[in-house]
């Protein structure tokens, strides 16, 4: 077997360095941290693991953690302690029967406080500190240490914190649930009571590209928000915490996104028409041609070079069909593993008869023996 190392810096430049990115902007907030979900790099952060108050953001783990415990179709009898919260609401009424569909929307659409809490006792059968304690596990399941839950619906109370960080890990793992992917996307509907719903959510519909997921605001916290925005073959999360006004975050969001955005391309980073190797037959055959089985996309970052290392044998015998898997090629960002595909012959070769075995042999002596008298 044959390796051999490129670090792939000519190769893709077309595809890789068609732009420059953004500046990093200048952010009026007390954290934040923009990362691409599909790689897990963290492409800028000020203050991201500062434990802080995050507000309504809280509702994404509250829905997280109600919908684990119960169906949409459930009917939830709303609590005592669920009427009147104080904040965002949808004016539920004691004993008012709604489902978990209409209460998980109310709660990450509308940010209402009240829906949250009738979630937290619907699943904690009337006790809101068990259902918080679920939260908790959770986020200690996730491995969110810089998180704690106190309230279900996020209103200022000591202790009640998260990050930057970890509020960006949590919103990628509650966009995996389809419920929430598509309730964090949208901007206006209708629950049960005739309830209007409106998003907090300024960016929706504004933004190119934004698929959700939650805002927050409180006295303590500022405005907060964690959002995700789609670009070609990847998805950038930003979390900002501490936005000293609406209009703040939503400028600053908005450029962290773009920013996010336009640090990657999508490139082939493993191409199907290339050549990768070549490999001597016997017999005097022309060599083989390995060839990737397909090609490869993938976000690549703007301005950096990727290491292709190809493994593959320096001779293969007979016969040899085509697509023939004979050896693979991985490619890496930084040390870590970015793409690959297997090397195929690129053509079929027979292996020949004993008549032509016997010629070759035959020819090749006299070529040798030719040579010792010359």
């Amino acid at each position: 077997m044959r390796i051999r190392a490129v670090v792939l810096a000519g190769a893709l430049a077309a595809a890789v360095h068609s732009s420059t990115a953004a500046a990093t902007p200048t952010v009026d907030a007390r954290a934040y941290e923009v990362v691409n979900a599909a790689t897990g790099e963290v492409i800028s952060a000020r203050n991201a693991g500062a434990r802080l108050p995050m507000a309504s953001i809280t509702k994404l783990m509250t829905v997280v953690v109600a919908l684990e415990h119960a169906k949409l179709d459930d009917v939830v009898t709303v609590d005592q302690d669920a009427v009147g919260v104080s904040g965002s609401g949808v004016r539920l009424r004691d004993g008012e029967r709604l489902t978990v569909r209409d209460l998980v929307e109310a709660a990450l659409i509308q940010s209402a406080n009240d829906a949250a809490v009738a979630l937290a006792a619907h699943v904690g059968h009337g006790d809101e500190d068990k259902f918080v304690a679920m939260m908790n596990g959770k986020a200690r399941q996730l491995g969110l240490r810089s998180t704690h839950f106190e309230r279900a619906d996020g209103l200022d109370v000591a202790g009640h914190v998260s990050s930057a960080h970890d509020l960006n890990r949590l919103a990628q793992l509650a966009m995996r649930e389809p419920v929430i992917r598509n309730v964090v996307g949208v901007r206006n509907t209708t629950i049960a009571g005739g309830r209007s719903l409106h998003t907090w959510n300024d960016l929706l519909g504004s933004f190119p590209g934004l698929i959700g997921v939650k805002t927050g605001h409180t006295s303590n916290a500022g405005w907060c928000q964690v959002a995700a925005a789609r670009g070609r073959g990847f998805t950038i999360y930003a979390t900002i915490l501490g936005s000293p006004s609406r209009s703040a975050r939503n400028a600053d969001l908005a450029e962290l996104l773009s920013l996010g955005l336009s640090s990657y391309r999508l490139a082939s980073v493993v191409s199907a028409s290339r050549t990768y190797a070549t490999a001597d037959l016997p017999y005097g055959r022309d060599p083989l041609r390995l060839v990737a089985m397909k090609p490869v996309l993938r976000p690549v970052r703007l301005a950096r070079s990727l290491t292709e290392r190809v493994v593959a044998p320096a001779a293969v015998g007979l016969p040899v069909r085509e697509g023939q898997r004979l050896g693979e090629v991985h490619v890496y960002d930084r040390g870590k593993l970015v793409a690959s595909s297997p090397l195929v012959a690129s053509r079929s070769v027979a292996s020949p008869g004993t008549a032509a075995k016997v010629g070759w042999y035959t020819k090749r002596t006299l070529h040798h023996l030719g040579g010792l008298f010359s």
